[in-house]
């Protein structure tokens, strides 16, 4: 992830930053399942093989090659898994993002029908291998999509953490069940990230929870209130130093792996929680470890146009810092 002078217009898709997903993708699109397990099987970590996962599930008609999959190779955990995966993704996409109110009774009778097929093949793989971190994770999103409510959802966390502790994608999936937008607290949330930060080795991408947690709150504030409580609110001294505490024990660290998949996510929480808070100087580190790399998520809380808030915060950051 390293910078490009000068600044160019930033990434946002993973496949087109990280050629390994790119290579996933094309064997999904031409039906060579050899070379989608592979790709899978052979990645650093579980986190990575969430995102490399999300990949193939993201992919326009993966359903049909990985349902043949799976009736090719009922027994096959990654099949299966992958195959759920599709089939949340397809789900998601109709229930959309919008908050609960917004979505209308033939949305969610779809979209629950969609992640309760999931549900049936992730229950027997975590049944035969319960050491399947992929399909733990996704039963974490299956949970909080069925609104089967936060002590669910927290035991099949736990069960991912048995086999897999520090799993940041599903602590990530945990964090936003504990928000207020799906029955949580500000409380409860913000421990959970902390919690997270400290556990992890150093070096590690959880320490950007403690930012995630932030900007969800900020959004809420933003949309309840206005963006100056909500920028006040990421001002306060206390919710600095929690974040500056994070970014060097986690993105900012000397061991961290500035290749992992998730590298771009983590600091462009840290990079947009300091942004919003007007510290632009601050937010500089993470522009720079990030370049011309972005997620769309958190920059679409500070602005409806993503690309455009990342280049004009990035802009300023960089020539304060």
């Amino acid at each position: 992830m390293s910078a490009l002078p000068p600044p160019g217009r930033p990434v946002f898709e993973p496949v087109d930053r990280i050629p390994s997903l790119a290579t996933l993708r094309e064997a999904v699109r031409r039906r060579d399942w050899d070379a989608v397990h592979i790709g899978l099987e052979s990645l650093y970590s579980e986190d990575d093989r969430a995102l490399a996962g999300r990949v193939v599930a993201e992919t326009d008609g993966a359903e049909t090659f990985l349902q043949a999959q799976v009736d090719r190779r009922p027994r096959d955990p990654l099949a299966r898994t992958l195959l759920a995966d599709r089939l949340i993704q397809i789900g998601w996409a109709i229930r959309s993002g919008h908050r609960a109110e917004h979505v209308s009774q033939d949305q969610f009778r779809d979209f629950h029908a969609y992640l309760r097929r999931a549900e049936l093949l992730l229950i027997d793989v975590c049944a035969e291998y319960p050491e399947y971190a992929l399909a733990w994770y996704l039963r974490v999103i299956t949970s909080r999509g069925l609104q089967l409510g936060l002590s669910e959802t927290r035991r099949r966390y736990d069960r991912l953490t048995e086999h897999h502790p520090h799993h940041y994608s599903g602590q990530s999936q945990l964090l936003q069940q504990i928000c207020p937008k799906w029955g949580g607290s500000w409380e409860a949330a913000h421990g959970f990230a902390r919690q997270c930060a400290a556990e992890a080795p150093e070096g590690r991408p959880n320490g950007a929870l403690v930012a995630v947690a932030q900007m969800e709150q900020y959004l809420e504030l933003s949309e309840k209130q206005n963006k100056a409580s909500a920028e006040a609110y990421l001002r306060e001294p206390d919710n600095h130093a929690r974040l500056l505490d994070a970014a060097a024990r986690s993105v900012l660290h000397p061991a961290f792996r500035a290749e992992a998949h998730q590298a771009v996510g983590a600091h462009s929480a840290f990079a947009a929680a300091h942004s919003a808070a007007g510290r632009h100087a601050e937010a500089a580190p993470h522009f720079r470890a990030l370049g011309n790399n972005a997620s769309e998520f958190p920059w679409g809380y500070l602005s409806n146009n993503h690309e455009a808030a990342f280049v004009r915060h990035r802009k300023t950051a960089l020539a304060k810092g």
